[in-house]
């Protein structure tokens, strides 16, 4: 059965993947997107064959601060539709990744300089916004979404960061705000965890079905 959201023009996106009995149940709620982290310090590390997936799906891989070969290896190895990239990557980096769809990642607490996205307006086809933590991503914190009202780009955008159960009434404000204009997805992980890696179904279930509800 599939739940669509409620936002019409919002997507969703289950990051963080890694056992393949798990990532089949997570299939079978047809998000819009899996992520599979390519990033040997991550808990959540990829390492393994990805299974036969609907073709609605796509494959994210995440990857920081990798060498351009190893990615386009990587992206061609997995078949993958999409890469995240969470590191330091220069806006050339981008551009030379013609295989795939990039989505480039920026973190955000309580403020941003926006500026800083304009040299990766031309190389990427969307932002990721996330929470600026410890780690690249999985912090498991939501970052002021308020900030996103400055957002100056018409291109759209990922939204992530310690989204889980406890985010529903939130989301759901949100996308009544001038903020979420051109927000194109939801990126969930680490608060749907049993797990590094490990996802709890039913509650992802909850949080799709109760989003479709939404109006």
């Amino acid at each position: 059965m599939r739940f669509p959201l409620s936002l019409e023009y919002m997507k969703l996106k289950v990051c963080g993947m890694k056992y393949n009995d798990n990532i089949q149940a997570v299939a079978n709620l047809q998000p819009d997107y899996l992520g599979f982290i390519f990033y040997d310090k991550s808990a959540r590390h990829f390492d393994t064959t990805i299974p036969e997936l609907p073709k609605t799906i796509k494959k994210v891989g995440v990857f920081v601060d990798e060498k351009l070969e190893i990615v386009k290896d990587t992206i061609k190895k997995f078949d993958l539709q999409a890469v995240q990239l969470h590191g330091h990557e220069l806006p050339e980096y981008c551009a030379a990744i013609n295989t795939a769809q990039v989505i480039k990642v920026f973190s955000i607490k309580d403020e941003f300089n926006f500026d800083v996205l304009q040299p990766f307006e031309d190389v990427c086809n969307y932002f990721l916004f996330d929470t600026k933590g410890k780690l690249p991503g999985g912090n498991g914190y939501t970052f002021n979404w308020n900030v996103l009202e400055q957002y100056p780009s018409t291109k759209p955008y990922f939204l992530s960061g310690g989204i889980g159960l406890h985010e529903i009434e939130k989301i759901n404000s949100f996308k009544e705000s001038l903020a979420s204009k051109y927000c194109y997805a939801i990126d969930v992980n680490s608060k749907f965890e049993i797990e590094p890696g490990l996802k709890n179904i039913e509650e992802l279930e909850k949080f799709i079905t109760h989003l479709s509800f939404c109006t």
